[in-house]
C-alpha cells in the first residue's frame, strides 16, 4: 500500500488558536516563539499574523502542557489479549489513577465494545448506526452522511462501579466489509478526502477532552487500523511468547515506521506487552529473554499471567471494584503495573 496524506492534513493555525489549545494567552504563545528554540517555524507570515501546522504545534505542546496521549494496541495475530490489554490499561487508568480515558474499538470483531457496554446495548447501537462502521460508511458516500458523534461516544462505559471515567466508541461487525470499500474513495472537492485521515477529523472536537485515548486496533495493517494510527503518538504490542505471536512484530514495526515518515509525524513503538505468559513452559521463558535481547522495540518489564480469571474478565458482570473484575492472585496487580509503566514511558 501506497501511503498518501491530503493537503487538508498539514491544517494551519494562527496564535490565537494556539493560545485557545494550549490554555493560555497570545502573549504566552509569543513568549514561547521568543524563548523556546524548538517551537515549531510558521509555515507563512500572513498580514494578520504568523501560521502554523497543527501537526507539529501539537506535538510540541504534548511535550509541555497536559494534552491526550493517544495510544494504539496492534498485533498482526489474534488471541493474543490485545484487546483484554487494552480494556485492563483503560479501567485502571480510570478507576484507579483518575485519569479521562476513551476508548476507540477499530477490531470489527467487537470484543473491546461488548466487554465495555454489554452485547445487548451493542446490537441496539448497531441497529441505530450509532458505531464507528457509520463514520467510514459515510466517508464512501459524503453526500448522505449520517454519523453522530455525540450518539455514538458512550460516557461511562465500564460496569466495574469504581470506574466512571471511561468513554468508548463502539466498533461494528459491518467494519469488516467496509474497509477494503475505503481504498476507493473519492477525494472529494478539492482533493480533501483522505481514507487515512477519517477517524481524525471526526474525533478532533473532543479528544483533548481525556488525558489518554486508547485504540484497539484490528489483527491487521489496513486503512482503518491505519486511521488509529494516524492519531497515535505510540503504540503498544501485546504479544503471546511464541513463535506464531511474535513473528509478525519486526513487520509492524517497519511498515509503522513507514507510514510515521509518509505522513511526517513520529509514531513511536513505546513497547511490546508479554501475555499469557506460563512460567512452567521453556518455550516462554526463552522467548521472552530474545525479545528482551532484541532490536525490535523495548519489552515492558511487567509480564501479564496466563489466568482463569483474566480470561472470564471478558464476560459482562456489573462488579464493585478492578480487583474482582481482574483478579486477586496478582492479576490486577500485574496489569495495574503495567499501566504504571505506561503512563512512565508517556510521561517521563
Amino acid at each position: 500500500m501506497r501511503f498518501t496524506v491530503a493537503e487538508s492534513d498539514n491544517e494551519l493555525m494562527g496564535i490565537a488558536e494556539i493560545a485557545q489549545l494550549a490554555g493560555v494567552t497570545p502573549q504566552a504563545v509569543a513568549n514561547w516563539r521568543a524563548r523556546q528554540a524548538g517551537f515549531p517555524q510558521p509555515v507563512a507570515s500572513l498580514k494578520s499574523g504568523p501560521v502554523f501546522r497543527r501537526t507539529q504545534v501539537r506535538a510540541w505542546l504534548r511535550r509541555r502542557v497536559p494534552m491526550a496521549h493517544v495510544i494504539s494496541f496492534i498485533n498482526l495475530k489474534g488471541g493474543v489479549a490485545k484487546t483484554t490489554t487494552t480494556i485492563a490499561v483503560a479501567e485502571i487508568l480510570a478507576g484507579e489513577f483518575g485519569k479521562d480515558v476513551l476508548v476507540v474499538d477499530l477490531d470489527p470483531q467487537t470484543n473491546a465494545t461488548i466487554q465495555l457496554v454489554s452485547e445487548d446495548k451493542w446490537e441496539e447501537l448497531d441497529e441505530h448506526g450509532y458505531t464507528l462502521a457509520r463514520l467510514f460508511e459515510d466517508a464512501l458516500d459524503p453526500d448522505n452522511a449520517r454519523f453522530d458523534l455525540g450518539r455514538t461516544l458512550q460516557k461511562g462505559a465500564s460496569y466495574v462501579r469504581a470506574v466512571r471515567t471511561l468513554d468508548l466508541l463502539p466498533s461494528s461487525l459491518k467494519l469488516i466489509d467496509i474497509q477494503d470499500r475505503l481504498a476507493t474513495i473519492s477525494g472529494g472537492k478539492f482533493y480533501a478526502q483522505n481514507p487515512i485521515d477519517i477517524l481524525r477529523k471526526a474525533v478532533k472536537p473532543v479528544l483533548d477532552n481525556y488525558d489518554y485515548v486508547l485504540i484497539d486496533c484490528p489483527p491487521n495493517l489496513g486503512i482503518i487500523t491505519l486511521n488509529g494510527l494516524r492519531i497515535s503518538e505510540g503504540y503498544i504490542i501485546p504479544t503471546i511468547p511464541d513463535v506464531l505471536s511474535t513473528y509478525g512484530i519486526p513487520q509492524i514495526i517497519r511498515r509503522v515506521e513507514q507510514f510515521s515518515e509518509a505522513i511526517a509525524e513520529e509514531i513511536e513503538p513505546l513497547g511490546i506487552v508479554v501475555t499469557k505468559f506460563q512460567a512452567q513452559m521453556p518455550l516462554h521463558a526463552r522467548t521472552v529473554a530474545e525479545l528482551r535481547r532484541g532490536r525490535d522495540a523495548e519489552v515492558f518489564e511487567t509480564v501479564i499471567p496466563q489466568r482463569q480469571e483474566i480470561a472470564e474478565a471478558a464476560e459482562y458482570t456489573g462488579v464493585s471494584t478492578l480487583r474482582q473484575k481482574w483478579g486477586y492472585r496478582g492479576e490486577y496487580r500485574a496489569f495495574e503495573a503495567l499501566t504504571k509503566e505506561i503512563m512512565e514511558v508517556v510521561s517521563p
